[in-house]
């Protein structure tokens, strides 16, 4: 799919990978609605598309656990740029400290309902707004803890499985013209990744058996894999993993 005059739709687009994405996108040609809870990262998006860039872009305040919050970002996509080509449900959450099985169960339920819930609901009605354009592409961010069991956070781990199941399920939405896929990052070195730490500037002690002989991607490896899935048609309900192309 050509990306340029595209419009696009990016969640937790305020930081980490979700920001490199909306960058990618917005460089290749596309308008993107930025879509995040957090309004000083979403709005720092939109400048640096603008400002950097010159390219077209606006920031819907959402929390992707609440429907109230999808259904409002795809409205706001329609009525800023007039529908949506392309959606990348990439906001998600750690579990983090304390970890399994200490781990708070409002925690444990949050996780859930962002990490699934919200690519749930995102790829729904991303289905409902690419109808309305004859076709486009959904990309949802799903993690390499989708294949392997993740002892100190297992529910990341089943909300990531959950996400590939969703993405491989959507595959007869190719004969209309829609085409849905997942990216597998490993250990990307973002916020979120960096949250527990104390400093900010390095993974947490809990998640070093993880990074054990682990290179750490970067956010901007990762766009480049989902702008690669965008374009190409062939791909349908593929998860492909993202590696260093070392």
């Amino acid at each position: 799919m050509e990306i340029r005059d595209r419009v696009a739709l990016v969640t937790g687009a305020g930081t980490g990978i979700g920001r490199a994405s909306a960058m990618a996108l917005a460089a290749a040609g596309a308008a993107v609605m930025v879509a995040d809870m957090d309004d000083i990262g979403g709005t720092a998006t939109v400048r640096q598309i603008e400002e950097e860039l010159g390219g077209a872009a606006a920031f819907v305040k959402v929390d992707v656990a609440w429907p109230h919050d999808v259904r409002t970002m795809f409205t706001a996509a329609e009525t800023t740029f007039g529908g949506v080509d392309i959606v990348h449900n990439n906001a998600g959450l750690i579990g983090g400290e304390p970890i399994w099985p200490e781990a708070e169960l409002e925690r444990i339920m949050k996780v859930i309902t962002v990490n699934l819930g919200g690519v749930a609901m995102g790829t729904q009605e991303g289905i409902k707004a690419l109808r309305k354009r004859g076709g486009g592409c959904i990309v949802n961010t799903a993690s390499t803890a989708a294949l392997r069991p993740m002892p100190t956070d297992p529910v990341y781990s089943a909300t990531k499985a959950g996400v590939v199941r969703i993405t491989e399920s959507c595959a007869g939405l190719a004969d209309e013209g829609i085409r849905v896929n997942a990216v597998l990052p490993g250990v990307v070195d973002t916020d979120m990744t960096n949250l527990h730490t104390g400093d900010g500037t390095r993974p947490a002690l809990w998640l070093q058996p993880v990074l054990a002989d682990v290179k750490m991607l970067s956010p901007e490896d990762v766009a480049a894999v989902v702008l690669e899935l965008i374009r190409d048609d062939s791909a349908v309900a593929e998860a492909r993993v993202v590696s260093t192309h070392e």
